[in-house]
């Protein structure tokens, strides 16, 4: 397994994605929306190739120390598979595919709770 990104979130994806550029050079990679429109993704990458995905959920601004963390990501070769074999904590979210993120994904949780997303990326 590859880790492949970490979410944020966060108050404002332009003003945090420009800190990043300006200030640590990552460059721009990608972005989504989410398909009620509430929460957009913006994603910058370092020269490694990983990335930061900033997501910037409409209301949502006042974050406490621990709630700016979501995820962490991991890339699979088959979701499904991965998502059977691994000992989870608990199962934030069962496989199912992504369009708008071009992936097959499930979430689970470590035995701390901390969520860790499987991603199979569909070309």
């Amino acid at each position: 397994m590859d880790v492949i990104h970490v979410c944020l979130n966060v108050s404002d994806a332009d003003e945090i994605a420009q800190w990043y550029r300006d200030e640590l050079g990552f460059e721009d990679s990608w972005e989504f929306t989410s398909e009620d429109g509430e929460t957009r993704n913006v994603y910058v990458a370092d020269g490694n190739g990983f990335e930061l995905q900033l997501s910037d959920t409409e209301g949502e601004d006042d974050f406490e120390n621990g709630t700016a963390w979501d995820h962490l990501a991991v890339k699979v070769d088959d979701v499904d598979a991965a998502f059977e074999e691994i000992d989870n904590h608990g199962v934030v979210s069962e496989p199912a595919d992504q369009p708008a993120a071009g992936a097959r994904t499930a979430f689970i949780e470590d035995p701390d709770g901390h969520v860790v997303e499987l991603v199979e990326p569909q070309d």
